[in-house]
């Protein structure tokens, strides 16, 4: 199933997609939902961020270029990061680079949907506790990392997370390529074998941690090849099997202070 949110005419909706029909629902998408009988065309709505996670939770350079680059023996604590969920839009929506800095990066991942309750999980049974998948975008901008090696303000201002289009819920993520286009060109695409943590091994990992929680949203790393951008790039990070999530970058309005 495709699950999106999505707006009509002002109001806010969650609804599943059968072809171009968006059939409203009400409820939980993680526990008990029901169709509303309501439906709507895909062509009439705004699609905004597939839903409003509870926590967003990243992992640092996790991709290489090729399979017999990937490490004999794996990093014994991988590197995460969390994103503020105020960084968190969706599609169409615009990314504004900080005003202090004339360029970002943009970094198209396949993003995990934690659907139920998890702690102290193991590799075997992480798939169960996954809801669905959708795209991201980790937007970043490097120039406000720490030299202590802190990276929360360099991931999360706002509008640095795109995602969306949708949620899938039927998806083979060991099967799937994750790409990027920027203004056309394409600039990324990997399949997720090159990922150094694994999708069970990451995530498995952090339920030894912390309990995750439905809603929470995982970034799985991004291939290689992400660049800086500027003011009126436009980026287009797609996974097939989900969709195609376009965002354009502008620069921040500097503020004017009246007498």
């Amino acid at each position: 199933m495709k699950f999106a949110r999505f707006t009509v005419d002002s109001t806010n909706y969650t609804g599943i997609i059968n072809g171009d029909v968006l059939r409203e629902l009400k409820g939980d998408i993680f526990g008990k939902w029901e169709y509303t009988g309501e439906n709507f065309s895909t062509d009439e709505v705004k699609f905004l961020a597939p839903l409003e996670p509870n926590q967003v939770i990243g992992i640092g350079a996790n991709y290489v270029q090729n399979v017999e680059d990937l490490p004999k023996e794996l990093p014994g604590m991988p590197v995460f990061f969390f994103k503020s969920t105020s960084s968190v839009v969706g599609p169409e929506e615009k990314i504004v680079i900080p005003k202090e800095v004339d360029q970002v990066k943009f970094e198209s991942e396949l993003a995990i949907i934690i659907g139920k309750e998890a702690k102290n999980v193991s590799e075997s049974e992480v798939l169960d506790y996954i809801f669905g998948y959708t795209v991201a975008n980790d937007v970043t901008a490097p120039h406000y990392f720490h030299e202590d090696g802190h990276w929360t303000i360099g991931k999360s201002f706002d509008t640095f997370t795109p995602l969306g289009p949708v949620i899938e819920t039927e998806l083979n993520p060991f099967d799937i390529r994750v790409k990027a286009q920027l203004n056309g060109v394409e600039k990324q695409n990997s399949g997720t074998e090159l990922m150094i943590i694994p999708i069970c091994k990451m995530v498995a990992y952090l339920t030894n941690v912390m309990t995750l929680k439905p809603g929470d949203v995982i970034l799985t790393g991004s291939p290689v090849g992400a660049e800086f951008v500027s003011a009126g790039d436009m980026i287009e990070c797609r996974i097939e099997e989900i969709g195609a999530l376009r965002n354009t970058f502008i620069k921040v309005r500097e503020s004017v202070k009246s007498c």
